[in-house]
């Protein structure tokens, strides 16, 4: 037994939306793996002599919490971020495993790369890393990546985010590859010929502030496209980063009639609007853009009645030089790994949109059904001893110059929020743990 890998996390509020568990016990990892959830006072009675305890009194412990969105950069661009500092971000903020998309250099294409994001991850990676492999060769939508080679190698879905599928055609192989792969494809709803050169959500602010507006309907074509070709082809299709009331509501519609659909929402879209913008902060620029209040109730809207299976991060990190330019020459993307949980307790908790439960569904159970990993998402016994912790009370200020990240690139600096994690567990170990 490796008691680096062993720990009892004692008399904290349990929550297992997998198990239909939300009560005061204790939590036995042995050896990497959940040994037993104790009911009642006589946890270290029970325990082995020896075992680390983390006391947990007034706290909640849930299954580890999963991004299944997030850019970690490697390889290719670590000005930004790498494999290491990511993943370093990660654990601070909550979460114990990541999936990272394939828009890196070169781009995760091939089993090599995939080789290679996992070795780095085993030599520098303090939480799990789960690569995102490429749907189509060097993500320019031409032609179709080798996706039986990917899988095998370890990529747990495919996707060509942020560069989406514009042929329809491919689009249909695509699917029908990663069907009979046995994985979902992870779409990036966008058509770029509505979106073209547009900066910002197209409505009254965009006009009010001179910038060019992008469509909803980019967004909701794109949305109905990959819902009718994933009936057709019976394919899981995980729609990431869902901005817009029509999307939300063609999604409802969807899984009403059986099509194989998920998607996921991002703190900054149930969170902000495109008002926000009028401070010309490019830090509020990405993609999709903020959009209205209408459209942020119906996220929300989506997230309750679980047409949203999860939130993510759609973590993007870009250096200071690149966002402290010009609006309209800013690249597109925002950073999350370390201020979502923060930001869903305060919104969706605190503002009662959301229970503890769905929360913990929202974060851990669902991504890791998404994406097939079958020891992740639960506190079950023989499940991996992977364990986010939050403190609800908690009060935070956000400031960058804290994170572990590389990048900066928050929409929320200098927000003060109620509700954040104080220890992020993983295989039984530590992986971050707050001061008091």
């Amino acid at each position: 037994m490796k008691d680096e890998n062993s720990l009892l996390i004692q008399n904290g509020r349990v929550v297992d939306p997998a198990q239909g568990l939300d009560e005061v016990a204790s939590v036995l990892i042995l050896d990497g793996k959940v040994s037993k959830i104790i009911k009642g006072a006589d946890a270290a009675i029970e325990t082995p002599k020896g075992i680390p305890i983390f006391d947990a009194s007034g706290k909640v412990v849930c299954p580890g919490f999963i991004d299944m969105h997030v850019h970690l950069r490697e390889p290719g661009f670590e000005y930004k971020e790498d494999i290491e500092s990511g993943t370093k971000a990660a654990a601070r903020g909550g979460f114990t495993s990541v999936a990272c998309m394939p828009n890196t250099m070169p781009v995760t294409d091939n089993s090599g790369t995939v080789d290679l994001i996992e070795h780095r991850a085993r030599q520098v990676g303090v939480v799990n890393v789960f690569p995102i492999g490429a749907a189509s060769l060097g993500m320019r939508g031409e032609d179709l990546a080798n996706i039986g080679e990917l899988v095998e190698a370890g990529a747990v879905a495919v996707s060509d985010d942020g560069f989406p599928v514009q042929n329809n055609y491919l689009m249909r192989r695509i699917l029908e590859y990663a069907y009979m792969f046995g994985v979902s494809f992870i779409s990036h709803p966008e058509d770029t010929s509505l979106s073209a050169k547009g900066l910002m959500h197209e409505g009254y602010y965009s006009n009010l502030l001179g910038l060019i507006g992008i469509s909803s309907a980019s967004e909701e074509i794109a949305i109905a496209r990959d819902i009718i070709l994933g009936e057709l082809t019976g394919t899981p299709v995980h729609i990431a980063h869902v901005s817009t009331a029509g999307g939300v509501s063609m999604i409802r519609s969807a899984k009403k009639k059986g099509v194989k659909i998920t998607a996921e929402a991002t703190p900054h879209h149930f969170s902000l609007t495109d008002a926000s913008l009028v401070s010309y902060d490019t830090n509020l620029k990405m993609k999709p853009p903020l959009r209205s209040e209408a459209d942020v109730e119906a996220v929300k809207e989506g997230l309750k009645d679980g047409t949203i299976d999860c939130i993510a991060t759609d973590h993007a990190p870009h250096s200071e030089n690149e966002k402290e330019v010009e609006f309209d020459k800013a690249p597109f993307g925002v950073i999350g790994l370390e201020t979502a949980i923060p930001v869903t307790l305060d919104k969706l908790y605190r503002g009662g949109v959301l229970s503890l439960t769905q929360i913990v569904e929202n974060l851990s159970l669902n991504p890791a059904r998404i994406l097939h990993l079958a020891s992740k998402g639960s506190l079950k016994e023989g499940c991996d001893g992977d364990v986010t912790i939050l403190d609800t009370e908690k009060e935070v200020e956000i400031n960058p110059h804290e994170f572990a990240s590389k990048s900066r690139n928050t929409p929320f600096a200098a927000w003060k929020l109620k509700g954040a994690p104080v220890a992020t567990i993983v295989s039984g170990a530590i992986a971050f743990s707050a001061s008091p």
